[in-house]
């Protein structure tokens, strides 16, 4: 009787301790965090759980081939095809998905990196605001920088001789407009695409935007698709 009482109470235990692990594994799952990213000593720790739909693959950061006469370290902005190139050496170059001007505001042009900034505020210019207004919505005059911020983690400042463009290469707090024609102008990439770009580009950048109106003028690109060795091997 002893033997089967203790028989009893061991599997009651075991259900327990079974039941316990489940659950931690499933609080566990809905918590879990990315790296956090601080700025000005505030974590803009964000639960994978709550973010956003990513775009399509082919919009994915990745290494391709890149026949340019461009030098490294140039930017290359292909609105057409919602892609921008970061070369990085002959025949490389990183390939990022972005968004771009919708109908009415696609531009194009030769501009230059002249400010970066992490984790941007969002100063919406006068006539967008008009704009909005129009539609029903009501836009802040400065939105501080964070995580529901449209200027996403990072931002790159565009500027045409030592005036400001008014335009921004900058990530998103909607990874899933990345492959339409959905801004005012600007180029959005996703978040970590932004940021992966930010380190690698330095003030006095040169940025050539291809689009409406050709006023890139000459350029030479053509994309021969993944780079497969380096995509394994790295480099």
């Amino acid at each position: 009787m002893t033997m089967t009482t203790g028989s009893s109470r061991a599997k009651r235990l075991l259900a327990v301790v079974a039941a316990t692990l489940v659950l931690g594994a499933q609080t566990a799952g809905a918590v879990t965090l990315e790296r956090p990213a601080v700025a000005n000593g505030v974590s803009a720790v964000t639960p994978v759980a709550a973010q956003p739909r990513k775009p399509a693959s082919k919009f994915w950061r990745t290494k391709v081939r890149l026949q340019t006469n461009e030098a490294p370290g140039t930017i290359i902005v292909d609105t057409n095809n919602k892609f921008l190139y970061l070369v990085e050496g002959p025949k490389k170059a990183t390939r990022y998905g972005i968004g771009v001007g919708r109908e009415g505001f696609g531009w194009s042009g030769v501009v230059k990196v002249q400010r970066k900034a992490e984790w941007p505020g969002w100063t919406p210019p006068p006539e967008m605001i008009a704009r909005e207004r129009k539609k029903g919505h009501i836009l802040p005059a400065f939105q501080p920088g964070g995580i529901d911020n449209p200027l996403g983690a990072r931002a790159l400042y565009l500027y045409k001789g030592k005036s400001d463009s008014g335009f921004r290469i900058h990530g998103t707090n909607q990874p899933w407009s990345i492959g339409q024609n959905m801004s005012s102008g600007c180029i959005r990439m996703m978040n970590e695409d932004v940021e992966h770009l930010y380190a690698r580009t330095s003030i006095g950048t040169k940025v050539i935007v291809v689009g409406p109106g050709n006023k890139q003028g000459a350029v030479s690109f053509d994309d021969r698709g993944v780079d497969f060795l380096r995509t394994i091997f790295g480099g």
